[in-house]
């Protein structure tokens, strides 16, 4: 059964087919980029899902960041530091921080490690339509890298102040930033609906 795509840009239909090494298929009007060929895509996401499970667990277990003054060290781990904001009457911004760094990542991996574990071992996954959509409305949430720049603004400020000790969490998130990164570019989303279009 043929596939079909429509141009992001002027909505032209075109028949989806093959494409060779590093090939990309290209709007017959505009020359919109329409999909690109990637490699062994289900299973390089799932090693990057999985890796990210693993950076954001340790990312969220251990200390994010130490401040020394002469000879007290108060640690601060991103949970505590969410807590700490919703204390001080910044509920608002302790809960876009809680959404945009803890709960989208995390519930971006688990949806693609509960579609493509099924999809490696040549089953389909109940729901995939729902959740491959809602994975996709979820992602614009994430927003790590941006917490983690005015972490280092904040760091520079009191660089005269205290004394900052990196946290085991800072590195782990610093890490996954570039891990959830490379999820989402190495993620064929032709191939998850050609996939499922074929066993419907």
């Amino acid at each position: 059964m043929d596939s079909f795509i429509a141009c992001h840009e002027c909505d032209v239909i075109h028949r989806i087919k093959p494409l060779p090494g590093k090939g990309a298929a290209h709007c017959i009007r505009c020359g919109a980029v329409l999909y690109k060929h990637k490699p062994n895509s289900l299973e390089r996401t799932l090693a990057f899902a999985l890796a990210g499970l693993i950076l954001f667990i340790l990312a969220n277990s251990f200390p994010f960041l130490g401040l020394k003054i002469g000879s007290q060290v108060r640690e601060t781990t991103l949970i505590t530091g969410i807590h700490e904001l919703y204390v001080q009457g910044m509920q608002v911004i302790a809960v876009l921080v809680l959404i945009t760094t803890v709960l989208a990542p995390f519930i971006q991996m688990v949806c693609l490690l509960y579609i493509l574990v099924p999809l490696k071992f040549g089953r389909l996954p109940k729901g995939l339509p729902q959740v491959f959509r809602f994975i996709n409305s979820v992602g614009p949430w994430g927003m790590m890298e941006v917490f983690m720049v005015g972490i280092l603004v904040s760091v520079v400020k009191l660089a005269g102040m205290a004394k900052i000790i990196p946290g085991v969490s800072s590195y782990a998130f610093l890490a996954l930033i570039f891990v959830l990164a490379a999820m989402i570019v190495s993620l064929d989303n032709h191939l998850v609906w050609h996939i499922w279009g074929e066993n419907q």
